[in-house]
């Protein structure tokens, strides 16, 4: 087929005018350099080591390219990358070099300021250790809080060497009694002392705390006395012939009771006719404890 130079000369003519639009505009672009701060990523952490000191979160570079292309960079367009697989025990050196450091097209990167890292690794470690709950506030009136529980009582934590030798337990998250007047259950998370001490096992906690009512006391007077076991065509006769009888016990119940509803009594077994002075027993009920009568003992006269 013959070539023919001026077939379709417009259409060429109108290419070679693009063309060189394009290349006055792009020449026309200043090329500039700027420091950036961008992130640091860390990847492939080592197995079996932990890392003691926080590596930087960013690092400066120095980089050039169009001025419409670096005032256009977005967060993250621009990022380093540390690679910790090489990572032994001990103060290690990291340098960040231009070859880690990810740029879109047409950001060249000419230097990375801080580009040495300086990290420590310490060797991972487990331990068992006790939860320990946490409470706080106080009860209503008149209730009194018991010893609370925790279940799990103990877990496993994990971390730095270091850090898990100075772990001697773990706490809950406080739990509230301010006000309480029934007993409470309540499910909290646990916390580890230090950030670089994880646990491994159960994160939360069933914290049980048992509310009682605080004991009160009471005197009950005018309780009559009983004599009890006089010998058969025996008569007795008790002065005084009623006590006042303390008892100690939960309000509502102290509350309630009646001086009749305490049995005091004397014993007269074996006893013949006389005069005598004896101790005032109280006959077990309710429930309440007796703290004591008042008088302690009375006299009895048999016939």
């Amino acid at each position: 087929m013959a070539y023919h130079p001026f077939r379709h000369l417009g259409l060429k003519a109108l290419a070679v005018a693009v063309a060189l639009g394009l290349w006055f505009t792009v020449a026309g672009e200043e090329t500039v350099e700027r420091t950036l701060h961008i992130p640091l990523e860390v990847r492939n952490p080592p197995e079996r080591l932990e890392l003691v000191d926080s590596p930087p979160d960013t690092v400066y570079v120095r980089v050039r390219g169009r001025s419409d292309v670096l005032g256009h960079l977005a967060q993250g367009d621009v990022m380093a990358v540390l690679d910790l697989s090489s990572a032994r025990p001990g103060r290690r050196f990291f340098n960040v070099t231009r070859s880690q450091v990810r740029a879109p097209f047409g950001v060249e990167v000419l230097e990375v300021a801080s580009g040495t890292v300086s990290l420590r690794f310490e060797p991972s470690a487990t331990r068992e250790v006790p939860v320990v709950p946490s409470t706080e506030g106080e009860p209503a009136a008149g209730y009194l809080a018991g010893k609370p529980t925790v279940v799990p009582s103990s877990v496993e934590v994990t971390g730095p060497e270091s850090a898990i030798q100075r772990v001697r337990e773990v706490t809950t998250e406080p739990v509230s009694l301010a006000g309480a007047r029934t007993s409470v259950r309540e499910r909290v998370a646990i916390g580890a002392p230090e950030a670089r001490v994880q646990l491994t096992s159960a994160a939360v906690a069933i914290v049980s705390v048992p509310i009682a009512a605080l004991p009160v006391e009471r005197v009950l007077y005018q309780v009559p006395i009983h004599l009890r076991n006089a010998g058969k065509g025996a008569s007795a006769q008790a002065v005084p012939a009623a006590v006042a009888v303390t008892v100690r016990g939960p309000s509502e119940t102290v509350g309630q009771i009646q001086p009749d509803g305490i049995v005091a009594f004397v014993d007269l077994a074996g006893l013949g006719p006389g005069r005598y002075n004896l101790s005032v027993r109280i006959e077990p009920g309710h429930d309440v404890a007796v703290v004591g009568t008042n008088p302690s003992t009375v006299g009895v006269r048999i016939k």
